[in-house]
């Protein structure tokens, strides 16, 4: 059971949970398959490789510890495993979420969420998975 699950009031629906969009397994990829390149220096090819495969890990702790989701009743985002960042947010104090994107970003579905809540609090967070979609529901909720 995640985050989101566990800390459900009592009547609360999920409408929408996402996760950071699996763009993150790219450069780790990449400097895994340079090291596999390089397999013919075998100190520098090995050394390459572990910084990737350290790379994957942090990018697979990333993907799998975070978690958004929008409810009938809030906003809820929590990342990191072991430093951990909790976002709580009722539907009624939050402003907008705005989503930034780069051409790439659009074509893959993924990109930069901004919940911005009263009193001016803004809250960014990179690499989310459907963010257009995340927008939309927290816009269902509000009306």
């Amino acid at each position: 059971m995640g985050y989101v699950e566990s800390n459900l009031m009592a009547g609360e629906q999920v409408i929408l949970q996402t996760r950071i969009h699996g763009i993150v397994f790219v450069p780790p990829a990449v400097v895994i398959l340079l090291g596999i390149g390089l397999f013919m220096m075998p100190v520098a090819g090995l050394a390459v490789m572990a910084v990737g495969v350290v790379m994957l890990a942090a990018a697979w702790i990333r993907h799998w510890t975070s978690e958004f989701a929008v409810t009938d009743r809030r906003v809820i985002i929590k990342v990191g495993l072991i430093s951990r960042q909790t976002i709580e947010i009722n539907m009624s104090k939050v402003e907008s979420v705005e989503v930034r994107q780069g051409i790439l970003a659009r074509l893959l579905n993924y990109g930069t969420i901004v919940v911005i809540g009263t009193g001016g609090t803004k809250e960014p967070f990179d690499m989310i998975d459907e963010p257009l979609a995340f927008r939309r529901a927290v816009q269902s909720q509000q009306t």
